[in-house]
């Protein structure tokens, strides 16, 4: 029996994870929650056969039908805040791919008990970094000092407050444009740091990940470098990573780790 997927959001990357599990025996995307007014696009989608014709588009959870198994976000922060609640509460397992969301207190707090009240799950999905697996096993009793540093060609950060800060068009050499705690990170730099967000909750927390933000012209794609220490050893991961075809500031990894982590919910055996 196929486990029936709600998809919220339905960028490149839920185009993506779409595509991929279009003919799988076990996973199948059954609906996708977009904002009012997107339903054509994702309409045109379908008649382009991006997406299969099974796949019912809704507004609204009032619109849901059947309830689904899982809900995989793949849309904002402010979309995991609207509806992690809600289907936590109802006992159904909720991923997510804007893990930067996680670093508002209050908001994990609620979903913390709300996946209590409802005997549900909230995982994270990995996302465009590697390692996240040894540097939880480690667990913070065993980590002295965890560093991410993010580098990027100077225009990705367009948009960002680095935008605001310098002429990213006239940066010539590899330049830090933020330094500080992964919490800081992911309040500033909401669509870059879900990363950040990752390695912090599987380490030192928000507070004590430290997080550096690099805009270099030289840069060979988006660069992901992991460094931690601690009693167990050293863990140096770096990650360069390709962006989906759709969309050059998606992570291809990124929608690869999702659909990893929907298979794997229904594997007898799991890697």
């Amino acid at each position: 029996m196929q486990e029936s997927i709600l998809l919220i959001g339905f960028g490149a990357i839920g185009l993506e994870i779409t595509k991929r599990l279009v003919d799988d025996p076990q996973v199948r995307i059954a609906q996708i929650l977009v904002r009012p007014g997107k339903e054509a696009m994702l309409k045109e989608a379908m008649l382009r056969g991006e997406i299969d014709n099974g796949v019912r588009i809704i507004s609204s959870i009032e619109e849901l039908d059947p309830i689904p198994d899982c809900v995989l976000e793949c849309a904002s922060h402010a979309a995991v805040a609207e509806f992690a609640p809600y289907f936590l509460s109802q006992g159904i397992d909720f991923g997510l791919i804007s893990t930067g969301a996680l670093s508002d207190p209050t908001l994990m707090q609620c979903l913390k008990i709300e996946s209590k009240n409802g005997n549900s799950q909230l995982f994270v999905v990995p996302g465009a970094i590697g390692g996240v697996d040894a540097l939880a096993a480690a667990g913070a009793e065993n980590l002295d000092k965890v560093i991410y540093t993010s580098k990027k060609l100077p225009m990705s950060w367009t948009g960002t407050p680095a935008d605001i800060e310098f002429d990213l068009s006239s940066i010539k050499e590899a330049t830090v444009i933020f330094n500080g705690s992964a919490r800081q990170a992911a309040k500033l730099y909401p669509k870059n740091a879900n990363v950040a967000a990752t390695i912090a909750l599987a380490g030192l927390g928000f507070e004590d990940t430290k997080v550096t933000l690099v805009a270099d012209p030289n840069a060979k794609g988006n660069t992901h470098h992991l460094e931690a220490f601690g009693s167990f050893g050293e863990l140096d991961v770096t990650i360069i990573g390709n962006s989906l075809p759709s969309n050059p500031k998606s992570s291809a990894l990124t929608a690869y780790s999702a659909v990893r982590a929907l298979k794997n919910r229904t594997q007898h055996v799991c890697i």
